[in-house]
Formats: C-alpha cells, sequence, structure tokens
C-alpha cells in the first residue's frame, strides 16, 4: 500500500504550477487558466465512465490517477485547498447520503 496522498499531490501541484510551462504541464494548464483545465477535467471525467463501464481495472486506476491530479489543477486555478473540499464531505458524512442530497435540493 502507498503512502502517497491527495495531499502530497495537491503539494505537487501548486510547486509545479509555477514552473515553467514549457516544461511543466501543470504550469501549462495552469497559465491557460479555468476554461482550458476545467475541459481537461471533463475530458477527464468522461474517459473515468468509459474505463469503468466497457474497460478494464488498470484502465480505469489509470483514468481516475488523470481525473483526480486534473480536479487538483482545477482546485488550485480556483484558490480552493484540498482541505476545504475534505471537510465538507466529512460534513455531509455526518447523516446519510440520501438525506444530505434530499437537503441540497431543498436549497
Amino acid at each position: 500500500m502507498t503512502t502517497f496522498t491527495l495531499a502530497d499531490l495537491e503539494n505537487i501541484v501548486a510547486a509545479r504550477a509555477v514552473a515553467d510551462p514549457d516544461k511543466s504541464w501543470t504550469a501549462k494548464l495552469a497559465a491557460a487558466g479555468m476554461p482550458k483545465a476545467a475541459k481537461k477535467l471533463g475530458e477527464e471525467a468522461v474517459e473515468t465512465v468509459i474505463a469503468a463501464t466497457s474497460q478494464g481495472r488498470v484502465e480505469l486506476v489509470n483514468e481516475t490517477a488523470d481525473l483526480l491530479y486534473h480536479l487538483l489543477v482545477v482546485l488550485k486555478i480556483a484558490d480552493i485547498p484540498l482541505d476545504q473540499v475534505m471537510a465538507e464531505l466529512e460534513n455531509r458524512t455526518s447523516q446519510s447520503g440520501l438525506a444530505e442530497k434530499a437537503g441540497r435540493s431543498a436549497e
């Protein structure tokens, strides 16, 4: 089992986002801005769905890694720390998923 965490990836994304865009894909995405990064995130989400529904485990693992990476790039561009997302997830686990979803629909 790995000790690598999403927080580790968040730190790597933050460091690479300010690197030379000619030498870092992360920096290139960050420099291109939210529309480009969000589009790439969407592409990776679709590829993850395809892997989940019609490909094997290896493909699903690889596409999920791409999806998580691009999600963290989008969060970096939006200046939203992963801790904020994790706090929201923690908050949502205080009740059943069905109750939590019903509460969001009422807003």
